[in-house]
């Protein structure tokens, strides 16, 4: 047996013989590390042969039972997971440090655990701070077993003998193997620790839940490793300065991945929002110029946001352009559409964006509300508290029809608005609730000139 050195990306996994400054898979900077493999020489032709332990079955032999889920007792996690946590399955939930993610599944636990075992391994926490940190969540659980352990081949030893329904690893980046030469939170190590568990738990049909920490830096081996290993891979957003949570599915075997949960931190833990629209708009001031209403759709849920722009001249040479919560690009985008379209000078003006509530929009039916808002901002004027904005602006000035009207239009109403602009070739066809009118446009500068 003989070792040599060869370098792996943290983020992609991607190998080379000698170090890179730049990836050539996933173009990042600075993310190899060294990593010693041990290689056995083998004679060609002597590749080891197994014995099948099963035979081979055709797709009508296989016999498919009803599919089996748990309810985690929070309906926003369970929105999510697809209507809840699949017997057998491998979720990864993904986020930055702090963000929640120990505190969302040790929560979730005290449902779970009033019929079912659980195994909470932690390889970041003794078995006392994780008691500490359940006193202060309230939960208090018989059938909740704890462990402190980073061995993976102790931790497989712990399962087979709780024999849990339910395994919870805190963190995927704390796992060793012993058989892998490298340091905790490498990508050989976490792939193999990954690797294992998921044996695991599709042999003994246990639901497992795997933690993965995003660090700033890239010293620890991210959570995009594992996404094509596991069942669902779920991320938490949001900043850690904000009560805002959103965790959002990425990928979903068993669900659609257009789900949002979005929760608020309080010292008690993660609570449910069931209606964030309101949340997201409340503290609103109705006599502030470059303020507008969009709804934007997670999934099945519409989401009613509030789009600020603070539009000032410019101070230097070139005016400066910033954004939070909406793509920069796009927000560069609507600005060009808005001064060669609408004939809106905004080439000497600074142009500040920002979604209200840490809300990330990434849908283009917003488009309308944010040319709005920096009109409005740039003429000092103020729109109706009443008014939404729906609709997708294109290049030529022209107000492009979106998906779900009504749907977005109903949740408008629900929080009293009374009226929309939307795209005029919508309207025909569309149910609206009494009282509630919708203002059609063709173009941007027939969209704008509504503001007057």
């Amino acid at each position: 047996m003989k070792s040599k050195s060869i370098y792996i990306c943290r983020e992609c996994g991607y190998r080379t013989s000698k170090w890179l400054g730049k990836c050539p898979s996933c173009n990042q900077w600075s993310t190899f590390d060294e990593t010693v493999m041990h290689e056995e020489k083998k004679l060609p032709g002597t590749v080891k042969k197994s014995v099948p332990t099963r035979p081979v079955s055709t797709l009508r032999q296989i016999k498919t039972d009803l599919e089996v889920r748990y309810s985690t007792g929070l309906s926003e996690l369970d929105r999510v997971l697809g209507g809840g946590i699949v017997k057998g399955s491998l979720v990864l939930v993904g986020g930055d440090p702090g963000i929640g993610k120990s505190t969302l599944l040790l929560q979730i636990c005290q449902s779970l655990a009033e019929s079912r075992k659980i195994l909470y391994v932690s390889g970041e926490e003794s078995e006392r701070q994780i008691k500490l940190r359940a006193e202060r969540l309230g939960v208090d659980c018989a059938n909740l077993y704890l462990v402190s352990e980073t061995d993976v081949g102790t931790v497989l030893e712990y399962i087979n003998q709780v024999e849990p329904d339910i395994v919870i690893i805190d963190s995927i980046q704390t796992m060793n193997c012993e058989e892998i030469q490298s340091v905790s939170g490498s990508v050989p190590q976490v792939r193999e620790a990954t690797n294992a568990f998921m044996h695991i738990a599709k042999q003994n049909d246990i639901s497992m839940f795997i933690v993965g920490h995003v660090t700033k830096d890239g010293s620890l081996a991210g959570p995009r490793v594992l996404e094509h290993m596991v069942d669902s891979v779920l991320y938490f957003d949001g900043d850690r300065q904000m009560t805002f949570r959103i965790l959002r599915a990425v990928k979903n075997r068993f669900g659609s991945t257009n789900e949002i949960g979005v929760f608020v931190m309080q010292n008690n833990g993660l609570v449910e929002v069931e209606n964030p629209s309101a949340m997201l708009l409340e503290g609103r001031s109705g006599n502030t110029s470059g303020s507008s209403i969009v709804c934007t759709m997670e999934g099945s849920r519409g989401v009613l946001a509030e789009i600020q722009a603070l539009v000032t001249p410019t101070g230097f040479g070139n005016p400066r352009r910033m954004s939070s919560g909406i793509d920069m690009s796009r927000v560069i985008l609507m600005i060009a559409v808005l001064e060669k379209r609408a004939r809106i000078n905004l080439s000497n003006f600074d142009v500040y964006i920002n979604v209200a509530g840490g809300l990330r929009i990434d849908e283009t039916a917003v488009d309308l509300g944010l040319c709005a808002a920096i009109v409005t901002g740039k003429k000092d004027i103020q729109i109706p508290h009443d008014m939404i904005f729906i609709g997708e602006v294109g290049l030529g000035g022209e107000i492009r029809s979106i998906s779900q009207l009504e749907k977005r239009i109903s949740e408008a109403a629900k929080l009293g608005f009374k009226t929309a602009v939307v795209p005029k070739q919508s309207i025909r066809g569309v149910r609206v609730p009494d009282g509630f009118k919708l203002l059609g446009a063709r173009t941007l500068s027939e969209a704008m000139s509504l503001l007057k």
